[in-house]
């Protein structure tokens, strides 16, 4: 992150553990993850990360709000990251806090659980989840997908696999096939655009 200064998390050298799928462990920092209210999660527990040490930024210039938003009087950053850790203090990114679909009024569904088992099927190129307002669930699960090209897979072949994949709850009520997925400078999926 910007805020950091600098790397928080690295793979360790040999004879260190390399993890698929993992940034590593804390660089400098102390890294926990909590729920909600801040309490801190026992490890393989989703939540938000947070981390604080000395590269950390005092502040956003000029924006006291933003600051305390970001920042507690502690100074843990709030990361936004939804992450987890395992037994070894090894972190998973496993999506964003604003990006959770919210089901059913209680359920919190990070949408990359939703794009990895679609990119899962041989068809699909690119995949991006997002939650869409739903009169009786609150939000219900939209997906779009970019295919390979001569794909043959139909929508609702994509949403049985899914089924397999996820259950029925995780499902996507819709999915749409698109030419391309909305990204930013960086080349970063702006989800939220899907909205669009």
């Amino acid at each position: 992150m910007t805020e950091s200064s600098s790397v928080v998390f690295c793979i360790p050298m040999p004879p260190g553990l390399r993890k698929s799928g993992s940034p590593g462990v804390p660089l400098g920092i102390v890294a926990k993850v909590v729920d909600r209210n801040g309490n801190e999660l026992p490890n393989l527990q989703q939540g938000e990360i947070w981390f604080r040490g000395p590269n950390l930024t005092i502040g956003y210039f000029d924006s006291p709000d933003q600051t305390c938003e970001a920042i507690d009087a502690d100074g843990w950053m709030h990361s936004g990251d939804l992450e987890h850790r395992d037994d070894d203090e090894y972190f998973f990114i496993t999506g964003r806090l604003k990006e959770l679909i919210i089901k059913g009024g209680a359920e919190n569904i990070a949408p990359r659980e939703i794009d990895e088992a679609l990119l899962r099927h041989p068809d699909v190129l690119e995949a991006a989840a997002v939650g869409i307002a739903h009169a009786t669930f609150g939000q219900a699960i939209l997906a779009c997908v970019v295919l390979r090209e001569h794909a043959k897979v139909t929508i609702e072949q994509l949403r049985e696999f899914c089924r397999i994949e996820l259950g029925d709850f995780k499902t996507p009520a819709q999915i749409r096939v698109l030419d391309q997925l909305p990204k930013g400078p960086s080349g970063k999926v702006q989800r939220l655009l899907l909205l669009d």
